[in-house]
Order: C-alpha cells, then structure tokens, then sequence
C-alpha cells in the first residue's frame, strides 16, 4: 500500500474549544494554545489515528519543537513540503490530556502569521488540522485507519479542521486587543478618489 499525503479539513459539526490567549516573554509574539489532535475516534475525513501512532509522532516532533523548527503555514497546501514564505506559526510545546494533544502555539510575526494574529484577534474561529504522509486501510468497522507507516509533517491553522475539537477562537482575556476606527482612513480615501470632480464611489 503506497504512502499518500493525508491532510485532515473537512467540515464537521461540533462546539468549538476555546483557544487561551498569552504573549511570549521573550520576543513579543502571541502564543495560543488548543487541541491538536484527538485520537481513538474518527474524523471528519472518515479517518482514524491510534493513540499509539500519535505518540510515536509526537515523540519524533518533540525534536523539532526543541529546535524551533515546528513550523507550519496558512491553510494546507497540496504538498509534503513546509513553504518558508506561507509559514505563520510554530508549536511550542504540547502535552497530553487523556486522547487529546494539547499545543501551545506560537504565532511568527511572517506575512501569514500578521493575517492569522488579525484574523485570531478580531475574534475570527480558525482551526488547527495535521498534515503527514500515509497510507490507509478499511478496518472491521468500516473506518479507514491511518497505518503504521505514518509521518507527522506539520500542522496548519484551516477554516475547516476535520479533528473533532480542533476548532479554536480567541476569548478576550490576557491580552488587550486594539480596536481600530477606520473613518479617517475612508475620508482620506474618499478625498483622493473624487478630488478630479468624479467619484467613483458613494
């Protein structure tokens, strides 16, 4: 059975998990934190992970969380590779809470991490989804178990996670969010479009 990239964003219902907010001490940068992976269930890709499976992978991961190298981008791509110029985030750390993987999340002041801390601050419900490379096969029940052979690439921050859980949105707590107030910027605007006598806009 061929290796194949399984990424986890199909839309599911269920009543999302609140993602606490903090900043990071050293550098300024927001750090969220929320469900990763939940394993011994199916997801919304019809998809089961072992808790067996996720450990051994967490374990590996481990080694990139040290070296600060758990990065991950701005929606899936379709591919194995980690894009360094769609990269918005890293996990910082994780632990273990029963069959869920907990994860701190640290947001990179990149093009992409600006889009998801705006996106996150404005009260925007994003998700967190993995991608890895595996293969699949039906088991008794019908479900397709994800197999041994299976390596954790990254994980994203999606619109549309498949884990059950792993839908997060910010509470204002910790954090000061700074509201903006657009009006002067539309009357400057306004100003420059119709000082020529027309104006395109109303």
């Amino acid at each position: 059975m061929s290796k194949k990239l399984l990424i986890e964003t199909h839309t599911i219902n269920y009543t999302p998990t609140v993602l606490t907010e903090s900043v990071n001490a050293e550098n300024g940068n927001m750090i969220v934190e929320g469900i990763l992976a939940t394993c011994e269930v199916k997801n919304g890709n019809g998809r089961y992970y072992s808790k067996e499976l996720w450990e051994r992978e967490m374990d590996k991961y481990s080694e990139l969380i040290e070296q600060r190298r758990s990065m991950g981008e701005l929606d899936h791509p379709e591919s194995q590779v980690i894009n360094l110029q769609n990269v918005s985030h890293l996990i910082s750390g994780y632990e273990w809470d029963g069959n869920n993987i907990i994860g701190k999340i640290e947001i990179l002041p990149t093009p992409s991490g600006d889009i998801l801390k705006a996106l996150v601050g404005n009260g925007v419900t994003v998700g967190v989804s993995s991608r890895g490379m595996g293969s699949l096969e039906e088991n008794r029940e019908g479900v397709m178990e994800v197999q041994d052979d299976f390596e954790l690439l990254c994980w994203d921050f999606v619109s549309t996670p498949s884990n059950p859980g792993s839908y997060m949105h910010m509470i204002k707590e910790g954090m000061e969010v700074p509201k903006y107030n657009y009006t002067k910027v539309n009357s400057i605007i306004h100003e420059i479009l119709c000082s020529k006598g027309s104006c395109p806009i109303t």
